[in-house]
């Protein structure tokens, strides 16, 4: 299968997913909503250029935004992390390219510590980032910090699980020089 097309399809069940599933569970608490469908971002390959990076960022936000009526506040925070996914990938990844060989993130790539650091730090960013957009219209600043601590702690518990149960099979790049 074509890169595009796995790419295709993890865009719409990650969509899918969060409109459908997890955007209908009842809430156990007021603090707790989780958010996996950036995860689209997070696991695109690392030579996606960084104009298509922000574009898919903004098209995979934007189209979460159409399904729960948000009016941008999801493209905002998506097209932040893909700002500053390559950024966070050129700090955790080897410099080395010939022990560095994969083609997109993930733990078996990566390493598990520098994938979940990877992931956290996403992660916290996109959350904090929502939430800071939602916090400006309403709410006091310590709630805004447990809601963001909460979101990004159940989403790291969801991504830590799909990655667990869902493992990827990796390509190598063919070409390391």
């Amino acid at each position: 299968m074509s890169d595009l097309v796995r790419n295709i399809i993890r865009f719409i069940v990650f969509i899918l997913l969060q409109v459908f599933v997890l955007n209908n569970i009842p809430h156990l608490h007021r603090f707790i909503t989780p958010y996996v469908y950036y995860l689209f971002i997070l696991w695109l390959p690392f030579s996606v250029p960084r104009i298509s990076l922000l574009i898919l960022g903004f098209i995979t936000g934007l189209t979460l935004d159409y399904f729960t009526m948000t009016m941008g506040l999801h493209a905002a925070a998506c097209t932040l992390v893909a700002y500053v996914r390559p950024f966070v990938v050129n700090v955790l990844i080897p410099k080395d390219t010939s022990e560095f060989n994969y083609r997109e993130p993930s733990p078996k790539s990566m390493g598990w510590t520098p994938y979940a650091v990877y992931a956290l730090v996403l992660t916290f960013l996109h959350h904090g980032y929502l939430l800071f957009l939602e916090w400006l219209q309403f709410g006091s600043f310590l709630e805004f910090l447990l809601r963001t601590l909460a979101y990004t702690g159940v989403s790291m518990l969801l991504i830590l699980t799909i990655e667990l149960l869902f493992p990827r099979r990796l390509k190598f790049r063919t070409n390391t020089a």
